[in-house]
């Protein structure tokens, strides 16, 4: 049995696997069990071997690549117009085997373990801000309803928690002043191990060819380059600049019908926490841009221009 094309469709524990021909015709089912997918398909000839690009995808992508297979990842927004009648495994498994012979189809590039370790990171360090975030929003509700209204922004909390908690007489009750305090130990933690992150970020953009490039554009610091790195790999896959725009969600959402084309906002598309971090570098390096002498602040100045006008 000369297998073409084997979909995977990849579950916690249970996967199932669909073989196609050369024809397309379904010749091979099965029912297997995660760890078991690789010593399978070692026995069998190299042929192509489609998944949809999930957690653990990369990894058994890897492992089956070594063997000789040629790996296809797909978004699984991709596969899904090729799932026929009722949704199971089987069908899923199938689906993902069609849409994988599609010549128009596209590929997500096979990530390495680097790159998995540096998303990873980022993952965690994006995890620790949403807490410390969380943290600082309940110490101000504590301390709204006891009338301790504090402006926004991280500085001027610490500053209001200082005038709270350190001076000579006490502001707070006994057992608030105490959760307090221990509620900014909590903030102090998280700082530290938010900062030991950006240490991390710092030392591995100055160790890599391609962050180090990323660096000289205005508004990409350590965390950007490293994090469009890892998530990007190998840029060569892009044709123009736009399609990598338009893989961060950054491009109008086209409603376009009857040749008449209808322009909306940003499509929000791809990684949010890419696209959150590029919006932020973008408008931290606004002001200094669009006042400098050059080409650029002129541009900048006659954007923003036409934008105030249009609203």
């Amino acid at each position: 049995m000369q297998l073409s094309i084997i979909g995977i469709d990849l579950g916690k524990t249970s996967c199932s696997l669909v073989g196609l021909d050369a024809g397309g015709k379904v010749v091979l089912r099965r029912r297997l069990r995660r760890d078991t997918i690789i010593a399978f398909c070692s026995k069998i000839s190299a042929c192509v071997v489609a998944m949809e690009a999930c957690c653990g995808a990369h990894h058994i992508g890897r492992a089956l690549a070594g063997q000789g297979h040629e790996i296809r990842l797909m978004s699984p927004e991709y596969v899904r117009p090729y799932v026929k009648a009722q949704k199971n495994d089987d069908r899923d498994a199938e689906a993902i085997a069609e849409a994988a012979s599609r010549p128009t189809m596209r590929f997500v590039t096979l990530k390495s373990e680097e790159q998995l370790d540096m998303q990873t990171l980022h993952r965690v360090r994006d995890r620790l801000v949403g807490d410390r975030t969380s943290l600082m929003n309940q110490i101000r509700s504590l301390l709204l309803e006891r009338g301790h209204v504090v402006a926004q922004g991280r500085a001027r909390l610490a500053v209001a928690l200082a005038d709270l908690l350190d001076g000579e007489k006490p502001v707070l009750t006994r057992r608030i002043h105490e959760l307090i305090v221990d509620m900014r130990r909590q903030w102090d933690t998280l700082d530290e191990r938010i900062k030991a992150f950006d240490t991390e970020f710092a030392a591995a953009a100055k160790a890599q060819d391609g962050a180090k490039r990323l660096l000289s554009i205005p508004g990409i610091g350590p965390l950007n380059a490293t994090a469009l790195v890892a998530a990007v790999g190998d840029a060569g896959t892009f044709a123009r600049g736009r399609d990598l725009a338009a893989w961060l969600g950054l491009v109008p959402r086209q409603v376009t019908t009857g040749g008449r084309p209808k322009l909306l906002g940003i499509t929000k598309r791809g990684s949010k926490y890419l696209r959150k971090m590029l919006i932020q570098g973008a408008r931290a390096a606004l002001p200094t841009l669009k006042a400098a002498d050059t080409p650029v602040g002129a541009w900048l100045r006659g954007l923003l221009a036409r934008a105030h006008l249009n609203t």
